[in-house]
């Protein structure tokens, strides 16, 4: 009964094709079912028949089969993508869409000094939560991003817009930002005082630090300097990621138990270098690691109007931190004073 019914529709799919050229080119540009627009999704492996069956099912054309002939016809040959079409879409608009391999793309701004959660919300429409924390552990895309050494994709990944479809496998997704990293970013780091993987994660100590890039050299100094002193560096960012780390996803500003909390990742706690980068670093900040400018200078607190004070003695840096704590004081009194009521 299948066989024939099949039958039946091929025989009036081919006399329809029969019919007087104008007849044909109305069925051909007549306007289609849908009343909103629509996505086709075609994977990796989708034939022209899976195609036509998807858009007939979700009422995008309605004939599978008229398309099938059509698609054998002229030999189609489906690109892997994205397909949006406008409501109403004729079969001659899907179909020249299709031939034409007009994907749609989303474009995705990954900034610098954006961190391993900024990037997942980023990417989060094309690579679920539970797959992204799989694949920044995957030892394979740290060695395409140039370090096999590294235990994730923190800093390894290029800032940069990124153009991505949902057709995509969220591996693709994932991959194509360290192969920008090891094409962008991974040549910068040769040739500074500290190794390529430390330069990147001092360059991502200073991006964090600091939004101010002439200060990026002085700031990348002083870190530089602690390291060679054997002191501990004490960079507030670090205590804010490994709060991060510890399952407290709050971005607030550091608290005495951040300060104070036993981890890998707090500079206040253990000497040297993070484990990894704690955030994608610019060009000029990861300049600044290569050839930081130091100075003397050991200590630095913000002003609390842009920028910071750079100190050589803890005296001096301590005379600072009042005149920032005053700073901050006055502009709360300022504050309370023109608010309303």
């Amino acid at each position: 009964m299948a066989k024939s019914k099949t039958s039946t529709r091929l025989l009036l799919a081919t006399a329809l094709l029969a019919l007087p050229p104008a007849f044909a080119a109305w069925s051909w540009k007549r306007e289609g079912p849908t009343s909103d627009a629509r996505t086709l999704l075609v994977k990796k492996g989708t034939t022209v028949d899976q195609v036509a069956m998807q858009l007939e099912r979700d009422g995008v054309i309605r004939s599978a089969l008229l398309f099938k002939l059509w698609a054998r016809g002229r030999q189609l040959q489906v690109i892997r993508g994205e397909y949006t079409f406008a409501p109403r879409a004729s079969l001659a608009d899907i179909a020249g869409k299709l031939r034409r391999g007009e994907v749609t793309w989303t474009s995705v701004v990954i900034p610098t000094g954006a961190h391993a959660w900024s990037v997942q919300k980023r990417v989060a429409a094309f690579v679920p939560e539970d797959v992204f924390w799989t694949l920044w552990a995957s030892p394979a895309l740290a060695r395409a991003a140039g370090f096999p050494e590294a235990p994730s994709l923190e800093g390894l990944v290029a800032p940069a817009t990124y153009r991505f479809n949902h057709a995509l496998e969220p591996e693709e997704v994932m991959l194509q930002l360290v192969e920008a990293f090891a094409r962008q970013v991974r040549p910068s780091l040769d040739s500074g005082e500290l190794g390529p993987y430390q330069t990147l994660i001092l360059a991502s100590l200073a991006e964090k630090e600091t939004n101010v890039p002439e200060e990026l050299p002085k700031v990348a100094g002083v870190y530089a300097l602690r390291l060679r002193l054997g002191m501990r560096l004490q960079c507030d960012p670090t205590s804010l990621y490994a709060r991060w780390l510890r399952g407290d996803l709050r971005f607030t500003a550091p608290m005495k138990a951040d300060l104070e909390a036993q981890h890998p990742f707090n500079t206040y706690t253990v000497a040297g270098l993070p484990p990894t980068p704690i955030a994608i670093p610019s060009a000029a900040a990861i300049a600044a690691a290569k050839a930081p400018f130091i100075d003397g200078s050991l200590y630095f607190v913000a002003t609390g109007t842009g920028g910071h004070n750079f100190s050589k003695t803890l005296g001096q840096h301590n005379r600072w931190v009042a005149v920032y704590r005053a700073e901050v004081a006055r502009q709360a009194r300022a504050a309370r004073t023109v608010a309303p009521g």
